[in-house]
């Protein structure tokens, strides 16, 4: 069996790629790496295009190497790389709305992003099309007897992000849905075309605001990377430190979210009360709730002081005071575990196919994460577990939030007790010559990936992949065979992003 290392000698390799290899190669060697996906040896990391070539990041589950191999497409087409990987489908067609870039072969040649209302079509590519009139959107059939349809959303009864599920369904039990997302398109890829590192290190600290840090972490490695930068030890961990202190202040807002839509609103209340403490702890030690805009490529703009130390460990003293009874009142509610036990099964099987990471994937079976796997610093000097289960249903992505909760208590405290003197940062240099490099940060969903190419201090191209593009196909193929009542319950559950692959 190749391995990726054996792909690489197959193409050509661009010099200015790290840390990761990039290779260009012919259509042929794009197909045999889209027939090794197909056959789980290998896992997609993402998938995205420029004006006339498409790239594509490989990783081997078993050795943990990764590689992105590229396909020139002059004429504005490739072999389509979802007709043998369905993870790859919904990535295609959005390489087809911004870049105007065919997938040959395609089982599903839909819209994805443009929903006909950007005034022109494929705006990031190079031959920019006038409006067209557009059929109305084809969602998939379903067949059968007294089947029925429930069109849910794009605005939903209450403060979230917009998007459209299409339940068929044969009584109450969902057959099918589909969703259509692409309403909080931002045109983020197309901002960062042309700008400087430090605004496009904003940009994409703003594509998902749950998820600030990681995104910010995630892109700052990629420039890093691109530009051989060496950042201060002392910034490395306070960016693990931010990261834990946000993945802390996710989950906690996730359980109680969960069980409000088992309607057991007594759990929402006690960990919305202490997500606001640890919101508030972050503002305090950091100048800002969500902690924006502190990871830039070099390192943090914000030290941590003895003042602050105080008030993060005191946050967490609270936490470790009142969770474990949380977690009890939550494992002992019997009418709780009756909504949330056996429901929204996801199989390890599809986990695996779509690579899905976060508590989605470590819920199913599946391990990766990639503070551990590909073990970036400063997690490669700190003790932690990641908690995996196989029942792949609502209660055990709960169940994982909690053990990465008491995961993420602990690594906290071993940054602060370990956290060195020195510098928070370092003078970005830039370089006339391009430069790329590539990124993949734990975030609380799981795994962003950022990729991106620098010249004289601009950004030529970025790709930003949200876990969650691998994550909603998994949610329709979880509420099958469940009630339609429970669909907020399984949705909850992922929490995936809308703004996040909305790009």
């Amino acid at each position: 069996m190749p391995s990726l290392i054996d792909l690489m000698l197959e193409g050509r390799s661009v010099q200015q790629h790290s840390p990761w290899p990039r290779v260009a190669v012919d259509a042929s060697v794009w197909t045999f790496a889209a027939s090794e996906l197909a056959q789980g040896r290998w896992s997609l990391l993402g998938l995205w295009g420029e004006l006339s070539t498409v790239h594509m990041a490989i990783m081997d589950g078993h050795t943990a190497e990764i590689a992105t191999v590229s396909l020139d497409c002059p004429d504005h087409s490739y072999p389509s790389v979802g007709k043998h990987h369905p993870p790859a489908l919904r990535l295609e067609r959005a390489i087809f709305d911004l870049f105007g870039l065919s997938a040959e072969g395609s089982t599903d040649s839909r819209p994805w992003l443009d929903h006909n209302n950007w005034g022109v079509r494929f705006p990031l590519g190079d031959r920019i099309d006038a409006l067209s009139q557009s059929s109305p959107y084809r969602f998939l059939p379903a067949e059968g007897d007294s089947l029925h349809q429930i069109a849910v959303g794009p605005v939903h009864a209450g403060i979230i992000e917009p998007g459209h599920f299409r339940f068929t369904a044969s009584g109450e039990t969902v057959v099918r849905l589909e969703e259509r997302l692409g309403y909080t398109h931002k045109g983020i890829e197309g901002l960062m075309i042309g700008a400087s590192v430090e605004r496009a290190a904003q940009l994409a600290g703003r594509v998902s605001g749950d998820s600030t840090v990681a995104y910010a972490f995630a892109f700052s490695r990629a420039a890093e990377a691109a530009l051989q930068l060496v950042v201060p030890d002392r910034a490395i961990w306070l960016r693990a430190l931010l990261a834990e202190f946000e993945r802390l202040a996710n989950h906690l807002g996730d359980i109680g979210a969960i069980c409000n839509d088992a309607s057991f609103a007594l759990m929402q209340a006690h960990c919305g009360v202490l997500r606001e403490s640890v919101l508030r702890a972050s503002n305090a030690a950091f100048g800002h709730r969500l902690m924006r805009d502190i990871v830039v490529p070099g390192g943090v703009t914000h030290d941590l002081n003895g003042d602050g130390t105080a008030i993060i460990r005191a946050a967490l003293a609270n936490i470790r005071r009142r969770f474990p009874a949380l977690v009890e009142l939550y494992d002992n509610t019997a009418s709780l575990q009756d909504r949330t036990v056996d429901t929204g099964v996801l199989k390890p099987t599809l986990a695996r196919q779509y690579a899905a990471g976060g508590y989605v994937g470590r819920a199913s079976g599946r391990s990766f994460d990639a503070r551990r796997t590909l073990a970036y610093p400063p997690y490669d000097s700190l003790h932690f577990e990641v908690p995996v289960l196989t029942e792949g249903d609502v209660n055990a992505r709960v169940w994982i939030r909690v053990r990465e909760v008491e995961q993420s208590l602990s690594l906290i405290d071993q940054i602060l007790d370990r956290l060195p003197e020195g510098s928070i940062g370092t003078r970005v240099a830039h370089r006339p010559e391009p430069r790329e490099g590539m990124a993949i940060v734990e975030g609380f969903r799981g795994d962003v990936l950022i990729w991106l190419r620098l010249q004289d201090g601009r950004v030529e191209r970025c790709h930003l992949r949200d876990p969650s593009w691998f994550q909603w196909p998994l949610l329709e193929a979880a509420i099958e065979g469940n009630i339609v009542a429970d669909f907020p319950l399984c949705n909850k559950s992922f929490n995936c992003s809308y703004s996040g692959q909305d790009l």
